[in-house]
Formats: structure tokens, C-alpha cells, sequence
């Protein structure tokens, strides 16, 4: 594994509710590879995963801007419904997606990059009860573990969070476009 020190991801969670295996494992395979995490919510009060979990993010949302990202990554679980009509995470998606870095989503967060039009023609998983919502926005719906379309990387929930992490990890290696 070619060490990706250097590179800076952006993780995104709910100010509540998160799923604790979405946040933990990617962030884990992220950092064993050598890439600086910085977690952002809409609030810097600690949140609390569904699990238990607590995270005190690092910024607010509404402060981050990509051009100091690499990547950004959206953690699911209930309360990722919180961004689904957010402008601002709508915006924060669009300036990934736009600048050709990995733009990422699992669980029920791939509904924030579909409402965000990003994900409209393309391949994408989303957690099993959302899919309906999300065929409505013109996603090509795989029902996989974890979908790469591009830069745009979906997973289906916490059983597919290691294997999203690692896709995540091998879309920042330097000749990844696949």
C-alpha cells in the first residue's frame, strides 16, 4: 500500500445519530494509510453516533471548503438526513465532484449527493430503504456493497463500511480514475 501522506480528507457527520461503524472504519483505513482526517458537522458540540459513539467534530460545515480537501467523505446512519436538502453540503458535494476529487456517501448519505444532482445517470448503492427515493432522482441503482462510478463512491451501510474505506483510500492513489 503506497502511503497517500499528504493528503487531507474531509469527513462529514450529523450533529446526532451518525452510524458509529461509517465514521470509525473509514476513518481508520484513511489514517493507517498515511491521510489527515478533519470531521465536520453543522454544530461543534460532540455528536453522538447511533451507536454511542462520540465525536467532537473539528469545524463546522459551513467553514469548510474544498480547495483545502482531497476528498470528502458523508457518514449515514439516521441522522445523515440532515443533509439530504442541505445547501451547504450540496455545495461542499458539488465543489468535489467539480474539482475531480473522490466525493463519497454511504448508508443513507448518498441521498445528499443525489439531491445535490451529482449522481444523476451514475452507479450508486444507498442503504436498502431509501432506494426507492433515490431510483427518483435518476441514479442507476446497483444494490452493491460498495459502487464506484468515477470519483463518485457509494456504499450500501455499516457492513460495507471497511470495503468503502478502501475504495475510498485506492480512489486517492495517484493513478486512480477507474
Amino acid at each position: 500500500m503506497t502511503a497517500l501522506t499528504g493528503k487531507k480528507v474531509l469527513i462529514v457527520i450529523a450533529s446526532s445519530q451518525f452510524r458509529d461503524e461509517e465514521y470509525q472504519k473509514p476513518r481508520a483505513i484513511l489514517e493507517t494509510a498515511g491521510v489527515k482526517v478533519t470531521v465536520a458537522s453543522s454544530s461543534l458540540k460532540e455528536a453522538t453516533g447511533m451507536l454511542g459513539l462520540q465525536v467532537k467534530p473539528d469545524i463546522l460545515l459551513k467553514d469548510a471548503q474544498m480547495r483545502e480537501f482531497d476528498a470528502v467523505l458523508f457518514v449515514g446512519g439516521m441522522g445523515a438526513t440532515e443533509y439530504w436538502e442541505n445547501p451547504t453540503a450540496h455545495a461542499l458535494a458539488t465543489s468535489a465532484y467539480q474539482s475531480g476529487k473522490p466525493t463519497s456517501a454511504i448508508c443513507l448519505a448518498p441521498m445528499t449527493l443525489a439531491n445535490a444532482g451529482l449522481l444523476k445517470g451514475k452507479r450508486a448503492t444507498i442503504w436498502k430503504d431509501a432506494v426507492a427515493d433515490f431510483k427518483t432522482k435518476g441514479v442507476v441503482y446497483t444494490g452493491k456493497a460498495v459502487e464506484r462510478d468515477g470519483q463518485l463512491i457509494t456504499g450500501s451501510g455499516p457492513d460495507a463500511a471497511e470495503e468503502f474505506g478502501k475504495a475510498l483510500v485506492e480512489a486517492l492513489r495517484p493513478s486512480s480514475t477507474s
